[in-house]
């Protein structure tokens, strides 16, 4: 405002000797200041205002547009396939009882935890009566159910033997061999043969 001629401040000596400073404000500083100081106020040089100059065009460039040098996205995890047997067996579940109808994604998301449990051997029959056996009457989230029966319930692993015997077929029954009874042809008499005929009594006495 004092760059204008608004506002102007004048230093004066009082009758003390004191030096000071008055400031005195004009509505219209050019004719007030003219009549009391017999001055003329010359206005406050405006600057230039710079208008903004355009952008220099981009160059042209011959050729393919050049691409922005980003590296190639990373390959995404291959996701496993679920296991066949197991994804059957939860999306049947719901024959044994309707509460156990689980969307699409609750089925690929307990199907590998199924999958281990055919992988240590157990029978889909067994998994099916140990997923759906006393279940409760208020049942709300059959899912969490279910994967909380496959982590806590999960058989431990067979043996190796008994593993590799699964892997090619059935693994042979470890309890002996009960030879069955056979009645004599000579005395009537019950033995234990493989085959019928005569028993130790009347094999020796025709050798005899």
């Amino acid at each position: 405002m004092e760059a204008y001629g608004y506002v102007e401040r004048v230093r004066e000596r009082t009758p003390g000797g004191r030096m000071v400073t008055r400031t005195v404000s004009y509505n219209h500083p050019e004719a007030t200041r003219a009549r009391r100081t017999g001055r003329t106020h010359e206005p406050c040089p405006v600057r230039p205002v710079r208008e903004p100059q355009p952008a220099p065009p981009a160059p042209a460039t011959s050729g393919a547009p050049e691409r922005s040098a980003l590296p190639p996205p990373l390959p995404r995890p291959e996701t496993p396939a679920p296991h066949p047997g197991a994804t059957a067996l939860l999306a049947t579940l719901r024959r044994d009882d309707d509460r156990l109808l689980l969307p699409e994604r609750d089925v690929r998301r307990l199907a590998p935890a199924v999958a281990v449990w055919l992988e240590r051997g157990a029978a889909p029959e067994a998994v099916r009566r140990t997923l759906t056996a006393n279940l409760p009457p208020d049942l709300r989230h059959p899912t969490v159910l279910l994967a909380h029966r496959l982590s806590t319930l999960l058989p431990p692993p067979l043996p190796a033997p008994l593993a590799a015997g699964t892997a090619a077929g059935p693994a042979p029954d470890p309890r002996p061999v009960v030879v069955p009874l056979q009645e004599c042809d000579g005395c009537d008499r019950a033995f234990r043969a493989p085959a019928p005929g005569l028993c130790r009594d009347c094999r020796q006495a025709a050798a005899a």
